[in-house]
């Protein structure tokens, strides 16, 4: 059984659960999930016996290279989606359709039912994501690849910083030197923070050149083509100020605490604890205020998340999160680290490999 046949077989079990006939996946990246196809224009139908993606033209060799064998209906151009699916599940006699509620908006589920009379809709929520939480051999690696991807890149971009470098421009360095080393792209619009704008945690790159404050934060990751990763570190151009040393430490500390505590069945709240008590025993506790983390995978923010009022989630072998402690201080900056960590069956291993003591922070 090939690896989407198997997730499939999994999901019908939820499917059952829920007492539907069919699941409609209309989230792209959960047809990815379950298909291994990448377009953007796809319905996938999971029967309790089957699966039937519903697609156009536009990606037909495309299909044939990424998920050869799954059954299909293929749009003619002026054929629209909505009525497509909803023929094939009057075929089907399908009379309790499972839609996903949190992704499928109003207005398409409305459409559907339009044309389904006497169809019985089941709204669920994270069928397909609950799988998802959990990676698979060929997830990991992906993701190993993409930490090797996003490391080069930095790497390569950091030797060429220079005193007029300016935000836009090492971002721009960042996607250019991702792609040289074999990523599709940056997971995400990178982060380039020069001084006090890095106390913005996610501040898009301007025109402020990198000699214009002492230090930077640079928050980025690859895309090695489904998996993703995310990281960031801090990169000292000016002097190395008493202030930058102590919160630096303080960061860094609570960082290795919290990854530290990474284990099969640890709650998610725990974690973030672990980390928020070092920032706030240092006094800085009122500066840190976003979650320790999230999961990574097919999307760069994903389920389970590290933060307060997670305690009913329990970290499982396989997940892969972010640990990403940060302290902002206005009209001064921040300063935040981040890794991207494998839940293992004993502990967890940190798959990004950055330097991140803090004298690997300066730029010589």
């Amino acid at each position: 059984m090939d690896i989407f046949a198997s997730r499939q077989k999994k999901l019908r079990g939820h499917i059952r659960q829920s007492k539907a006939d069919a699941l409609l996946v209309t989230n792209h990246y959960n047809v990815t999930y379950l298909t291994g196809f990448t377009g953007e224009d796809a319905y996938l139908l999971l029967t309790l016996d089957g699966a039937t993606l519903v697609t156009d033209r536009r990606f037909t060799i495309q299909l044939a290279e990424e998920c050869p064998g799954l059954a299909l209906i293929v749009r003619e151009p002026g054929q629209m989606m909505i009525p497509t699916t909803c023929e094939l599940i009057q075929k089907l006699k399908i009379d309790r359709l499972a839609i996903e509620a949190a992704s499928m908006s109003v207005a398409t589920q409305q459409a559907i039912a339009e044309k389904l009379e006497g169809v019985q809709f089941v709204l669920t929520t994270d069928l397909v994501e609950g799988l998802r939480l959990i990676k698979d051999k060929t997830e990991i690696e992906a993701t190993r690849i993409a930490c090797e991807q996003a490391a080069k890149a930095f790497a390569a971009a950091r030797a060429l910083i220079r005193p007029a470098s300016t935000e836009k421009e090492i971002a721009a360095e960042l996607e250019y030197q991702a792609r040289r080393f074999g990523a599709k792209r940056l997971a995400f619009p990178p982060i380039v923070a020069v001084g006090t704008r890095s106390a913005l945690p996610h501040a898009p790159p301007t025109d402020k050149r990198i000699d214009s404050d002492d230090f930077t934060l640079i928050d980025w990751g690859a895309d090695s083509g489904l998996y993703l990763s995310d990281l960031t570190r801090m990169v000292v151009t000016g002097r190395l100020s008493p202030k930058f040393k102590k919160v630096y430490q303080v960061v860094l500390e609570a960082q290795l605490a919290a990854i530290s505590f990474i284990k099969p069945g640890v709650n998610c709240e725990q974690v973030d604890k672990r980390a928020r008590d070092v920032i706030e025993k240092a006094g800085y506790g009122s500066n840190f205020g976003h979650g320790l983390g999230h999961g990574t995978g097919l999307q760069i923010h994903e389920s389970p998340r590290f933060a307060k009022g997670q305690d009913k989630v329990l970290l499982e072998a396989g997940m892969i999160v972010t640990v990403e402690p940060g302290i902002y201080l206005d009209d001064w900056g921040g300063i935040r680290i981040e890794d991207d960590i494998l839940v293992t069956k004993s502990g967890c291993e940190v798959l990004t490999s950055v330097p991140k003591q803090l004298e690997d922070c300066i730029l010589s």
